[in-house]
Parts: structure tokens; C-alpha cells; sequence
């Protein structure tokens, strides 16, 4: 087979030593010093696809949409496979962070994707119906693993409301990496188990105008944080009682396959759980089956002018099993 006039080839040696060292140095986070080494490797071997697929990898990592987009589609132009290869999966995360929608398109089809219908009047491409999902935000920090709406491969809305150390909010829209690091299992009402892959976090795609508040309630039964969870999503918006639905994990932990919290009848000593268990919010978590602590730390996520009135239209259903106090701001 020949390309550019070139017989195709294994890569030689200086390739192959100046790709390994790149990726050694990408792991420190060196790119610049990769960028050089990465740019050389291409420029011994430009016939290969594996040069280009390496420089976008790296632009990816670096955020930098345009160069990963031109160096991805220089990949595709060398494959030898029609479909399913990760080249395209990196066009796609590029053109999606770029809105270059057409491209975007072209991307999913030809990794082996179907996309329903037309393109939207944006020509966003919609309709995909990929399900849920978890996402892993700020994954070099404290990473924080929440629930989501995959609205494409490559994006996610959440669904659940992040704690403030994110610096996430609820309804945000965030780009996610293609390869799922970790797995959330969740067992549904018939008893079935389903597997949900846990993506990492790119960055920030879409923003959210919703702040998110932080509160003390004093809820005499489970049915009473439930009222306010419910009163919430009726009005548009969400509360999350954080002092059942967060635990602190460890990074193998995280990245492992975990049951999650709901529907899964988690035993009161979860061990993959390192907090302190019976502290209710962020610091500590109460599993199923714990008993019930009335004082719990919620987040909502509503705007300022509701907050309060839905806070308290929740304490005028039953003010004598339901309180609230010190609510703040927090993201």
C-alpha cells in the first residue's frame, strides 16, 4: 500500500522513542515538552495515522479544540477501517467542544453511531436517547462522581445537584472523555441489575444560571425530606439531602465498579466508604438502613427569589415534623 508516494511501513525506532518519551512526559504534565516530541514524531512518520491521532490526543489534553481538530481529521484521512475506530471518537469531542455540529455528525456516524433523524436548527445533533450516565468532576482534584443525562457521546447534563467544591451546578452541561474510568451499578425496581460507565470530566460545556443553596433541615421521617425533594422538582428545580446521597470514596474505589446508593439495599457499613459514618453531610454518609437522623444538609438548587418561599411552604405542609435554618450560597 502505498500513501504519498511512500510504501507504508512500521514506524521507526526515533518514532517510536520520541512517542514513548512524549507520553511520559504528557503523565507529568509536560505538554509543551510532549507537544515538541509529538510534532517530530509526525513530522518522521505523516503517512501514519497513529502521529496525528498521538498530537490530537494531546491537543485534547490541553484543551486546545482547534488543533485537536485539525490534527484528528489528519488522522481519519489515514485510517484504513471504515468505522469504529478512536480517531473519529476524538473528532467528535472536538467538533462537539467547538459547536462545528456537521462535523460532529460525520464523527459519531463514522465511528459506528446512529443519528436519528436530521440535524436541529442549530444542527446540533439530537435525539441520540444514550440514557444515564455518572461523570467524574474535576478528575485531577477532589473529584466528585454525579448522575447525568447523556444528551450525546460526548456531553452530559447533571442531574444531581454538586457539592460546592466543584464548582459544578446543578443543570450545567459538561464535556466528558470518551473512555469510562469506573462503573456505577444500580438495581432497578424488578431486580435487575444495570451498569452505568462513570465518564470523566473534560470541562465546562454549558453553563447554569441556577444557584446552588446549602440548608439545615430537621425532618422528623424519611417521607418528610422526601416532600421537600418532591416540592423542589415540581417547581422546576431540585433539592438533594447530601447527607444520604454522598460518600467520600477512595480513587480505586471510584474508579472501580460501585454499587450506587439507590435501589441497591447498601448495608449500614458500606467498606468501600471512608467517611464517618452516622455524620450526616458532605463529611460523613448514612447508607439504607442506618438509622434515621432527623437534622440533614441539603443542597438545593433554585434561584434566590424561590429558595425561601419553597423552604418554607415545605414547613407550612407539616410544622410539626419539619424545620430549616441556616441556609447560604454556596456555588
Amino acid at each position: 500500500m502505498r500513501i504519498f508516494g511512500r510504501v507504508r511501513q512500521r514506524p521507526s525506532s526515533d518514532w517510536r522513542l520520541a512517542t514513548d518519551r512524549a507520553f511520559t512526559l504528557i503523565d507529568d504534565g509536560r505538554y509543551e515538552d510532549a507537544d515538541a516530541l509529538l510534532t517530530r514524531a509526525a513530522d518522521l512518520e505523516p503517512w501514519l495515522s497513529e502521529s496525528w491521532f498521538n498530537l490530537a490526543l494531546l491537543h485534547k489534553f490541553r484543551h486546545d479544540w482547534e488543533q485537536a481538530r485539525s490534527a484528528g481529521l489528519r488522522a481519519v484521512a489515514l485510517l484504513e477501517k471504515d468505522s469504529g475506530a478512536p480517531d473519529w471518537w476524538n473528532v467528535g469531542i472536538a467538533a462537539t467542544a467547538l459547536q462545528d455540529w456537521p462535523l460532529a455528525r460525520r464523527a459519531w456516524q463514522a465511528y459506528g453511531l446512529a443519528v436519528p433523524g436530521e440535524a436541529s436548527a442549530t444542527g446540533e445533533p439530537l435525539g441520540m436517547d444514550l440514557g444515564g450516565a455518572a461523570v467524574r468532576l474535576s478528575p485531577e482534584g477532589e473529584a466528585e462522581v454525579v448522575w447525568g443525562r447523556r444528551l450525546d457521546p460526548a456531553r452530559i447534563e447533571l442531574l444531581n445537584i454538586p457539592l460546592p467544591s466543584s464548582g459544578r451546578r446543578w443543570g450545567e452541561v459538561v464535556l466528558h472523555d470518551g473512555v469510562p474510568r469506573g462503573e456505577r451499578t444500580m438495581t432497578g425496581v424488578t431486580g435487575g441489575r444495570s451498569v452505568y460507565p462513570v465518564f470523566d470530566e473534560i470541562e465546562l460545556w454549558a453553563p447554569s444560571a441556577v444557584p446552588t443553596w446549602v440548608v439545615l433541615i430537621e425532618a422528623a421521617a424519611e417521607s418528610d425530606r422526601d416532600a421537600l425533594e418532591r416540592l423542589a422538582a415540581d417547581a422546576g428545580y431540585a433539592a438533594e439531602d447530601w447527607s444520604s446521597s454522598v460518600r467520600l470514596l477512595c480513587r480505586a474505589c471510584s474508579e472501580s465498579r460501585m454499587p450506587s446508593e439507590q435501589g441497591d439495599g447498601m448495608a449500614q457499613h458500606d467498606p468501600h466508604d471512608h467517611s464517618l459514618p452516622g455524620r450526616p453531610g458532605p463529611l460523613g454518609h448514612t447508607g439504607a438502613g442506618a438509622l434515621w437522623s432527623p437534622e440533614r444538609e441539603c443542597g438545593i438548587a433554585a434561584p434566590g427569589a424561590l429558595v425561601r418561599g419553597l423552604l418554607d411552604g415545605w414547613v407550612a405542609d407539616s410544622p410539626d415534623s419539619r424545620e430549616w435554618r441556616d441556609l447560604e450560597e454556596v456555588c
